[in-house]
């Protein structure tokens, strides 16, 4: 991709640029070899149909249309650094990674060309649709055996289309023996049914195929400012006074003595490890998990809660204490806890 003008702006300049106007392409960029090796992928399973790609503002198939959006900022490496700057992560950076999604996508695509969910066995199989969209929050089953494991968050469990999405994923990738890896799992039968479904349209040309127009997906037509401010809103949750009495424990009041440090001055020493090892154990976003403890530090320095400088017991009990927040995000969308 040839250099262009917005490259060297400061961040603050380059959030007043609207996505539209960076003249993004697909093509000749870096992803351009994973996007042909997604569908050397599908070739060597004998499907015919590559779905088209996009550039879009995040990722999704749109319903109903057999095409795959990728995320504009993974399109440069100048985005790239911002969108790690403003969110802390950037989802897809990785090859890997990249084609986890490119997989699970095209699952989607695939579905809307051949109407595959109008099956009655691909229903009895995954389960009805519906016009209603993926849950953005739902309660997984950490420990069933009847979806596969693919993307993070037990997403398979989240939706039938996205149970469908993740076993296609599984299906398609390089190298993974799928029979050994889920042997014994009830998530086999769907592999078995899906390698089934797959080989009976090998070869053929899609049967729904929906007109594509621009003007129906603009949604790269707003500013950079604009854009991050709606998605970081996506991640912010109140932090309400309910919480004043689990910091109590947690920490002790009183003036700073020799073996105490401000609890507040605790948390921000270790905010960085503390964000780290929550964000592996939970898979949950860093930007939402750096929110949650930038509310605990402020709520900290204001009940004036210290903790004891070196003491093992109660480090523990703090990161036992933030996952805790975190999980219940997962599972409800709130930090917050009901009693």
């Amino acid at each position: 991709m040839e250099p262009a003008e917005w490259v060297n702006l400061s961040d603050d300049e380059l959030m007043e640029k609207h996505i539209s106007r960076l003249g993004l392409k697909l093509e000749g960029s870096e992803l351009e070899p994973l996007i042909r090796q997604l569908y050397d992928e599908l070739s060597q399973k004998g499907m015919t149909f590559h779905p088209p790609c996009h550039i879009g503002d995040e990722w999704f198939v749109p319903v109903g249309i057999p095409a795959i959006f990728i995320p504009f900022f993974l399109v440069h490496e100048r985005l790239r650094k911002l969108e790690h700057k403003m969110i802390l992560e950037v989802e897809g950076e990785t090859p890997e990674w990249f084609m986890r999604l490119m997989r699970h996508e095209a699952a989607h695509a695939y579905a809307y060309a051949f109407q595959l969910h109008r099956k009655k066995k691909w229903q009895q199989t995954f389960g009805l649709t519906s016009t209603e969209e993926t849950p953005q929050f739902y309660r997984p089953r950490p420990y069933s055996r009847s979806y596969v494991m693919h993307l993070d968050d037990w997403y398979a469990q989240s939706h039938p289309e996205e149970d469908f999405a993740e076993t296609f994923a599984v299906w398609l990738t390089p190298g993974l023996d799928w029979r050994e890896r889920y042997r014994g799992w009830k998530a086999l039968h769907k592999l078995e049914y899906l390698d089934e479904l797959m080989r009976s349209i090998a070869g053929r040309a899609p049967t729904h195929l929906v007109e594509y127009r621009v003007a129906n997906h603009d949604c790269l037509n707003v500013k950079l400012k604009t854009y991050y401010t709606r998605k970081r809103k996506l991640y912010e949750d109140s932090y309400p006074d309910f919480y004043d009495n689990d910091l109590r424990q947690l920490f002790d009041t009183g003036p700073e003595l020799t073996d105490r440090l401000k609890a507040s001055a605790y948390l921000r020493q270790h905010r960085r490890q503390l964000m780290n090892s929550v964000c592996q154990w939970t898979n949950e976003n860093k930007y939402g998990i750096n929110k949650l403890l930038a509310r605990l530090i402020d709520r900290c320095d204001e009940l004036d809660l210290h903790i004891k400088a070196d003491d093992a017991p109660q480090h523990l009990q703090v990161s036992a204490y933030v996952t805790t927040l975190v999980m219940n995000h997962l599972f409800t969308g709130k930090f917050k806890r009901t009693k």
